[in-house]
């Protein structure tokens, strides 16, 4: 299943494509927001006790989920409430896409199961990844 198709299932399946595309650019903007991007994600997931859950999509095996209430503990309120305003949903739902998104999008980040060495490299990441969505 594609980045899309998942983003499509989040929001529940009633956008366009464009819906899914802006949510999955939104999740990878929420990485890229994080002084050192994946890194600095994986942190904040693990000062709020739920590391083992963010490297596990980092790491080469299964994503563990994560709920949308662990999304919303480990990124905090603010980070949800702008991922929502931008989708123009909830922050219900914004947590929810977040949390089916945000362990695809870090996976397919860190290829390997290493994070980037910098923010450059992050980047051009995931832009070769929005690229590799838009044509399929």
């Amino acid at each position: 299943m594609s980045l899309l198709d998942i983003a499509e299932q989040a929001l529940g399946g009633t956008n366009s494509a464009g819906g899914s595309t802006a949510a999955v650019s939104e999740v990878m903007n929420l990485v890229n927001s994080y002084p050192g991007g994946v890194g600095g994600l994986v942190s904040a997931f693990e000062k709020n006790g739920l590391g083992g859950v963010a490297s596990s999509w980092v790491n080469t095996g299964a994503n563990q989920p994560v709920t949308p209430q662990q999304v919303q503990g480990g990124l905090g309120n603010e980070a949800i409430s702008n991922v929502a305003a931008k989708l123009g949903v909830s922050p219900e739902v914004a947590s929810g896409v977040v949390a089916q998104l945000l362990p695809h999008v870090v996976d397919h980040m860190t290829p390997g199961g290493q994070v980037p060495a910098g923010c450059g490299d992050m980047l051009a990441e995931g832009e070769s990844l929005l690229k590799s969505l838009l044509n399929k």
